[in-house]
C-alpha cells in the first residue's frame, strides 16, 4: 500500500502520511468498488458518463462533474471547486458504475454535482499534505478548548480542506450543544473557516476505524455502509447470551454483525415449537428448556421431576410428542425418548492442554542460586548413581 502524493520525503526517504492507508491518498484503501467493467469499450455512439467518484480522507466519498474535454484514471489527484475554496482528492472510481453507485446513494444527477477544476499541482498537493499534518495537533488543541468551555460534546476527528483554509469537526453529543463560542474561538485560535458536523456513535467508528472482537477489522470501517437498526431480537433469536460486554462493539451499540446471519436464524426457528409449548406427561408438565437449531434437538425438563436434567429429544420426536399432548394422550415420562447425544469428532481428536500448566509458576518466590543449585544437583546424581563413597584421607601425625 502505498501513497501516490507523498511517497518521499525532502530527503528521499519514506515520509508516508502515519494515517495506515486510511488517509485517501492511498493507492488501494478500503470500501473500493472494483471496476469490472475496465477495459470494456463502450457500444458505439454512447459517451462516457461525465461524473466519476473522489476518495476523500478515512473513505469519505463524493461525485464530481467533469469536463468533456478531460479525462482522469483511478488514482489521480484532483482539485475540486467545493465553493467557496478548493479541495483535493483522488479518483477511486470512473465509467459507468458510477452511475450505479450515485443510484445506490440516492444522489441525482443534477446542477448540485460540483466540477473538477483541474489535476492537481505539485504545489497545490504539498499544501494539501501540510494541512493534513496539522489534523492531530488541531484536533488535541480543540479538545482543550473544549473542555475549558465545559460543553457536553466528544470531538472524534478533524478534517482539513485541501487548500488549507478550512477544517470541518466531526463530533458525537447526545443533546443538542450551543457551540457559538467554540466555533469563534476556534477560528481566531486556528485562523480557518470552521464546520462543525454532528455524527452517530456508528459513523465514528467508521472513520477511525479498529480492530474487533472476532480480530478483523471493523465491517463500518471497511466494506459495510449501510448502518441498519440492530435490536436485541437478533441475539434471541440466534440464542446468544444477553451480555452487553459481549454483544457491544466498538462504538458501544450492538454489533451489527448480529443481522448478518438473522434470516437464517429465524427460517430456521420457524421450524421448531414455541418456547411456551407444554407436554403432559405422568410425573407433570414438561417444558422446553432450549432449542439447538444447528442439531435440531429440543431439550425438555419436567417440572415434576428433581433428580433428572434437561432430555435431549429430537426434533421429529418433539412434534409427535406435543402433537400427542395436545389430542390429550400423557406420556410416560419424556427420558423414554430422550437421545444419547454424541460428543463431537473434535473433542476425540484434540485434548485440553489449557490447564496442563501453571499460570501462577512466576508468581513463586525462587530460593538463593546457591542452594536451589545444590539441591537440583544432589538429587537426581543420587537416584543415578547410588550412594556416593567418600575416600577416606590418611592424616600424617
Amino acid at each position: 500500500m502505498g501513497c501516490s502524493s507523498c511517497s518521499n520525503g525532502a530527503d528521499g526517504s519514506p515520509r508516508g502520511c502515519k494515517n495506515n492507508g486510511s488517509c485517501g491518498t492511498c493507492g488501494s484503501g478500503g470500501k473500493t468498488t472494483y471496476d469490472w467493467l475496465e477495459g470494456i469499450a463502450l457500444p458505439s455512439g454512447v459517451s462516457a458518463f461525465d461524473i466519476v467518484e473522489v476518495r476523500f480522507k478515512n473513505n469519505r466519498k463524493g461525485f464530481f462533474r467533469r469536463k468533456s474535454t478531460d479525462s482522469y484514471y483511478v488514482g489521480d489527484v484532483v482539485s475540486l471547486d467545493v465553493s467557496p475554496g478548493v479541495d483535493v482528492g483522488v479518483v477511486s472510481l470512473t465509467g459507468e458504475l458510477v452511475r450505479t453507485q450515485m443510484s445506490l446513494k440516492k444522489v441525482r444527477d443534477d446542477h448540485e454535482i460540483k466540477r473538477i477544476l483541474h489535476k492537481s499541482s505539485k504545489e497545490e498537493m504539498e499544501v494539501w499534505h501540510r494541512a493534513r499534518q496539522r489534523e492531530d495537533a488541531t484536533r488535541l488543541k480543540a479538545r482543550e478548548i473544549i473542555k475549558r468551555l465545559k460543553i457536553s460534546m466528544k470531538l472524534s476527528d478533524v478534517e482539513f480542506q485541501g487548500d488549507e483554509k478550512k477544517a470541518t469537526f466531526f463530533y458525537i453529543a447526545e443533546q443538542r450543544v450551543d457551540f457559538r463560542e467554540l466555533v469563534r474561538e476556534l477560528a481566531t485560535t486556528f485562523n480557518l473557516r470552521i464546520d462543525m458536523r454532528q455524527i452517530g456513535a456508528r459513523q465514528e467508528a467508521a472513520r477511525i476505524g479498529g480492530i474487533g472482537s472476532c480480530g478483523r477489522e471493523l465491517c463500518c470501517s471497511t466494506w459495510l455502509t449501510d448502518f441498519r437498526s440492530v435490536s436485541t431480537g437478533a441475539a434471541r433469536y440466534q440464542q446468544l447470551a444477553l451480555n452487553p460486554v459481549k454483544l457491544a462493539g466498538q462504538c458501544g451499540k450492538l454489533k451489527c454483525c448480529l443481522n448478518f446471519e438473522l434470516d437464517q436464524y429465524v427460517e430456521a426457528v420457524n421450524e421448531f415449537p414455541s418456547s411456551n409449548t407444554k407436554i403432559r406427561t405422568s410425573k407433570g408438565n414438561a417444558v422446553i428448556f432450549k432449542m439447538d437449531i444447528f442439531k435440531k434437538v429440543v431439550y425438555f425438563l419436567e417440572l415434576g421431576e428433581t433428580s433428572g436434567g434437561p432430555q435431549p429429544v429430537s426434533l421429529e420426536e418433539a412434534k409427535k410428542l406435543i402433537l400427542a399432548s395436545e389430542k390429550g394422550e400423557k406420556i410416560g415420562s419424556i427420558s423414554q425418548f430422550a437421545i444419547q447425544e454424541v460428543p463431537d469428532e473434535v473433542s476425540k481428536t484434540y485434548s485440553n492442554v489449557v490447564g496442563q500448566d501453571d499460570l501462577t509458576r512466576f508468581d513463586k518466590k525462587k530460593n538463593q542460586s546457591g542452594k536451589s543449585g545444590a539441591k537440583r544437583n544432589k538429587g537426581p546424581q543420587n537416584r543415578r548413581n547410588g550412594p556416593r563413597k567418600v575416600k577416606s584421607q590418611k592424616t600424617s601425625s
